[in-house]
């Protein structure tokens, strides 16, 4: 068997003849062989394309604020694979990974698994070696048949809908949304958090029994100034501070996450103090994360993941709320399989220039590729890249005070990046990685 994490990885990504087969039937025959109960303690899970990510670390964050230990389990990871496993706010460590590894594949015997689905199979391991209070999971891909549902939650969160992955989820928003509402569960809180979700959202929840709960309508928060209200079917919260992430959807976000806390009190209690406390100290990178250089003639740089239509249509909402001295660079990189027009469209006024680079793997693209697909929606200048490094220099050369630099898309695109500024010493220098396989976002 393999004996490093760089080896199980490799190891892993060639088990199975498909990278992507949704089902549960292979998930639940290894957890039985593991002898692996559902613990316990309230599971939350999340469900996107869009603003999953921010749910889970705003809920996570919050439930640490009130003292509890609580396992996070994300997809992908950007530049270390043990981004996907938290508990508080540290990164699994190595060896629990390779335990858990272990174990699956004494377990699995001739049953085929994907590379999520190890991934999957080691978090739950790792969190119920880990005596934890709580697990906040977010969905991989669609719901109903994605791995992490084999676990009945206590709280199910659809955040919002839209056309990825429609090759395995279906061809309509009401296909996709049927998909999504599949994590919801009966008798237990099954939480909206967009304005515009399709009706079968609401309607699966209800013919399946769940407690149905929808932003605007069950739930909703006020802006007051610098602070905001949250008030839900329990809580009433004035005067939170504001979610430190940045962007106007982050208060949906924020909202969507506590109703979904305020479904598990009780077990758990969370008061207000400590609502705001996880309001405050949440990070996430690669979410309109923007990065300010100390030199005032230096640009300032935002880095997000938007790779489909509806976040770039936020990001460049969050874009225009920002408006910058001088002029918009963007640094773009999307895999092949995504809307390229679609996502270039949604932020053509707002781009001056494009450097277009290439993405990695079986889904990457060129540059030029890339940029060929572009030309029809925009009227900026435009060059590409073959590397992030290389992409990130050019931007960077041409860049004038007042300028800033957008570097978005995949997340193969804003890993790199990270990566580049901290060499540059735009960043400080974090922690060593465990360099694995590349991120499928």
């Amino acid at each position: 068997m393999p004996s490093t994490l760089e080896e199980w990885l490799v190891y892993q990504a060639n088990v199975h003849p498909r990278a992507i087969e949704l089902g549960l039937d292979r998930l639940q025959a290894v957890l039985e062989r593991l002898r692996f109960r559902r613990p316990a303690l309230p599971i939350v899970t999340v469900a996107g394309p869009n603003g999953k990510g921010s749910v889970v670390a705003t809920g996570a964050a919050i439930l640490t604020a009130a003292g509890y230990r609580v396992g996070t389990f994300t997809s992908p990871h950007l530049r270390d694979y043990r981004e996907r496993i938290r508990i508080g706010e540290s990164l699994v460590e190595e060896h629990a990974l390779l335990w858990a590894f272990n174990r699956i594949e004494r377990a699995r015997g001739d049953i085929g698994l994907t590379f999520f689905e190890y991934n999957t199979l080691a978090a739950f391991l790792v969190f119920e070696q880990a005596k934890l209070d709580a697990w906040v999971l977010e969905i991989g891909m669609g719901g109903r048949l994605d791995a992490v549902n084999v676990v009945d939650p206590d709280a199910a969160v659809v955040v919002s809908i839209g056309f990825d992955h429609r090759e395995f989820l279906g061809d309509t928003l009401e296909a996709i949304g049927r998909e999504k509402a599949g994590i919801f569960r009966k008798g237990r809180a099954a939480i909206m958090g967009n304005r515009d979700l399709p009706p079968v959202i609401l309607e699966t929840a209800r013919r399946g029994g769940a407690v149905a709960r929808r932003i605007g309508v069950d739930f909703d928060y006020r802006r007051d100034g610098g602070a905001w209200h949250y008030r839900g079917p329990h809580w009433d919260l004035p005067d939170l501070p504001p979610p430190y992430l940045r962007g106007e959807t982050q208060y949906d976000n924020a909202a969507t996450a506590l109703a979904a806390l305020e479904a598990l009190a009780p077990p758990l209690a969370i008061g207000a103090a400590a609502v705001a406390a996880g309001l405050r100290s949440v990070r996430l990178a690669g979410r309109f994360q923007v990065i300010a250089a100390q030199d005032p003639r230096a640009p300032v740089w935002i880095l997000d993941v938007a790779h489909n239509q509806d976040a770039a249509r936020v990001l460049a909402r969050n874009l225009r709320a920002l408006p910058a001295a001088g002029r918009t660079l963007a640094v773009c990189g999307i895999l092949a399989d995504k809307d390229v027009l679609a996502v270039v469209a949604e932020l053509a006024g707002c781009v001056d220039s494009w450097r277009f680079v290439s993405t990695i793997g079986e889904r990457g693209q060129t540059g030029a590729a890339l940029a060929a697909r572009a030309a029809q929606r925009i009227t900026a200048s435009a060059s590409t890249a073959e590397s992030i490094p290389e992409a990130c220099e050019a931007a960077l050369a041409a860049a004038l005070p007042g300028d800033r630099i957008v570097v978005f898309g995949s997340f193969h695109i804003v890993g790199p990046a990270l990566d580049w500024l901290e060499e540059r010493g735009v960043l400080p220098m974090s922690g060593p990685r465990a360099y694995t396989a590349a991120p499928g976002g």
